[in-house]
């Protein structure tokens, strides 16, 4: 099992951000670590939790980072002795937050992963996201993470934005591979309803030669690619997890949960999800759905689509897929090794 707490604090809002995070509630922090508790210790029975049997905990956001560590002890103890003893324990960061001091306070707590949103180390790309930092801050933050101890650290980088060149994104890799990471998340941009580039669809603009570029550039400094964003000498054990399709417990305004065939939301707002962290509404998945979503999950990481889930007329197409050399079989598991066909293929066996 895994669980996803949320973080809805952030010191500024980025320019792509559709994420549920604000940066005018700041006064609500420690009350809304307590109704984390609440809702943590509620999921923690209706899961039916076991003693170490949580595998992967993931502090995501907004931004983990403007929290100081003394907030996070209750939720700490309370989660201990479920955690597995070797649990893979990922906090988010942003460089201009994540000071030694915080990320010595995490780590003292437990968390054994943290992973930076960098975006770009190319300053004006940096002021065209509306990112907090600079460079130069990303790479003092990379740097004291692994002086106070941490192994395993993440970065996100960002692509396909407008005025990106090969040798913009090239600075960027051999920038970060200077930096004792052990993990990449690529991710193209998107431009989302209710953000600041919502007007500048212009803003997004893929070139597809110069991804494909990006992901070869990538793997050829030893990074394996294991879902379509995500690349490490480390693969995280939380983000598999999500494809293995295992359930999670979600905590914190606007985080999803699911166990079985059951999707679980909290309030999003967080007055409200800090006046009833208990409001949690459901959502009943039919096995069909499971088996859409593994599908698809299945065919953009590394965990493939077991045979047996396909229907007669799925596995004729699949069969005309592996003698085109875009799937392969083994053990009977399809993989799929070209991560930017895996909606295509996935369309094509579902068609």
């Amino acid at each position: 099992m895994l669980v996803y707490i949320h973080i809805p604090f952030c010191d500024s809002k980025c320019s792509y951000c559709a994420f549920n995070s604000y940066v005018d509630k700041f006064h609500l922090k420690k009350n809304y670590m307590k109704a984390l508790q609440k809702q943590l210790a509620y999921e923690l029975q209706r899961f039916q939790t076991k003693k170490e049997s949580i595998e992967t905990l993931f502090i995501g956001g907004g931004t983990p980072s403007t929290v100081s560590p003394q907030l996070y002890e209750e939720i700490f103890a309370l989660l201990s002795p479920y955690l597995m003893k070797n649990a893979e324990i990922t906090s988010e960061a942003n460089p201009n937050s994540a000071t030694k001091e915080w990320l010595a306070g995490m780590k003292k707590l437990g968390v054994n992963r943290i992973s930076f949103g960098v975006q770009s180390f190319d300053k004006e790309k940096l002021k065209i996201l509306a990112r907090a930092h600079t460079p130069q801050m990303a790479i003092d933050a990379i740097t004291h993470a692994s002086d106070v101890g941490f192994y395993n650290i993440s970065l996100d980088l960002i692509y396909a934005t407008l005025g990106d060149t090969k040798d913009l994104l090239a600075n960027d890799i051999q920038m970060a591979l200077s930096l004792p990471i052990n993990h990449i998340s690529a991710y193209a941009l998107m431009i989302e309803e209710g953000t600041a580039f919502a007007n500048r669809p212009q803003m997004s603009y893929e070139q597809l030669s110069l991804t494909k570029w990006l992901f070869n550039e990538i793997q050829n400094h030893g990074f394996t690619q294991y879902e379509i964003s995500n690349f490490g000498t480390y693969q995280s054990l939380h983000n598999l997890g999500y494809w293995q399709y295992k359930d999670y417990i979600g905590a914190g305004a606007g985080a999803v949960g699911k166990l079985g065939l059951t999707r679980l939301y909290p309030q999003t707002g967080i007055e409200a999800y800090i006046n009833d962290p208990l409001h949690i509404r459901q959502e009943s998945l039919t096995d069909e759905d499971k088996r859409l979503e593994k599908i698809f999950l299945g065919l953009r990481s590394i965990v493939g689509v077991e045979k047996n889930i396909l229907n007669t007329q799925e596995q004729k197409r699949a069969k005309i897929l592996l003698e085109e050399q875009k799937l392969e079989l083994k053990e009977n598991i399809f993989y799929n090794h070209n991560y930017l066909l895996a909606d295509e293929i996935a369309l094509f066996l579902n068609s």
